[in-house]
């Protein structure tokens, strides 16, 4: 199969460039826009491997503040030719300012800025290579029997009573994926806090939205209109809850194991969060939705029920 990445490659690139900031002793210089973007990019998947070509040429914006003066400049940074065929530090980046002075900008462009625009093209090659990319490769049965096999070689035969021979009929998308641990104190104690995250109203009180909240093992879970979904796997109440939970943005069928460790301290209780299988291109989005849309929820909610308490 092959799919166009070209769209998708303009609004990555806009993405990580426009808005980079660079600072230095001189002053500071912002890429203030893309003014050209020509080439194309695409991805090939041959027998279950991923072949990337890409070929731009890009005119990005600068403007900038002299430190000492207050002076403003204007100039552009030239990309043209970043390609498969050339590492990004051997990638040919031009640095340019228009007439007058203000050397002292084109200079920190040139060493910094040029150090940070590299940075920014990596990210959208990591992402390319990632984000754009899942779903693509769809491992064939026999391949994850073969897997399955060689891991448990690897680990003398542990995993032989956790996998059953129907986990081989549902393959899922093989993409690459992150463990995050987050911990939080909430001023609360552990039952207080445990019933949070099981109580149907109290899930609608933080969430500020209706939920799905059925919590018992294999019960489901469905918050912020769907947003986000799964399943109870495991309760001990006000110890620990386990559950299959994923983002609706995430490929089909792909959830993560979210594991919540409540530890009592006092008249505080400590929450670990362990959550084991989280698509890389989705790491960033799943920290922000565990501490703004949860962890940030339940602190004004425990809050607000100790006002009313006092």
């Amino acid at each position: 199969t092959e799919r166009d990445a070209t769209s998708w490659s303009k609004s990555k690139l806009k993405e990580v460039l426009v808005g980079l900031v660079v600072e230095g002793e001189a002053g500071r210089c912002e890429i203030s826009d893309l003014k050209q973007v020509e080439g194309e990019a695409s991805c090939n998947s041959r027998k279950g491997k991923l072949i990337f070509f890409y070929e731009w040429n890009l005119r990005l914006s600068w403007k900038g503040t002299v430190k000492e003066s207050g002076e403003k400049h204007k100039g552009s940074v030239e990309i043209p030719n970043l390609s498969e065929e050339n590492e990004v530090d051997d990638t040919e980046i031009n640095v340019s300012k228009k007439k007058g002075e203000g050397d002292v900008l084109k200079d920190l462009m040139r060493t910094e800025g040029t150090t940070k625009v590299r940075e920014a093209l990596r990210d959208y090659l990591k992402a390319l290579k990632t984000e754009f990319t899942l779903g693509m490769i769809l491992p064939t049965r026999a391949a994850v029997g073969q897997e399955l096999a060689a891991e448990r070689k690897l680990t003398g035969n542990t995993m032989q009573d956790s996998i059953s021979p129907q986990s081989l009929d549902i393959v899922g998308v093989k993409i690459p994926t992150v463990k995050i641990l987050m911990r939080e104190v909430f001023n609360s104690p552990a039952d207080e806090l445990y019933s949070v995250f099981t109580t149907k109203e109290l899930v609608q009180k933080f969430s500020k939205c209706p939920a799905v909240i059925e919590a018992e093992k294999g019960g489901r879970l469905q918050m912020f209109d769907g947003c986000v979904s799964g399943e109870y796997a495991e309760l001990v109440p006000s110890q620990r809850i386990v559950l299959k939970w994923r983002c609706r943005s995430w490929p089909d069928e792909h959830y993560a194991t979210v594991t919540l460790n409540f530890k009592g301290m006092a008249a505080q209780t400590e929450l670990q969060l362990e959550c084991r299988g989280v698509p890389v291109a989705n790491e960033d989005s799943t920290r922000q939705c565990w501490k703004k849309q949860y962890f940030e929820g339940i602190r004004a909610l425990l809050q607000q029920s100790k006002d009313n308490t006092e």
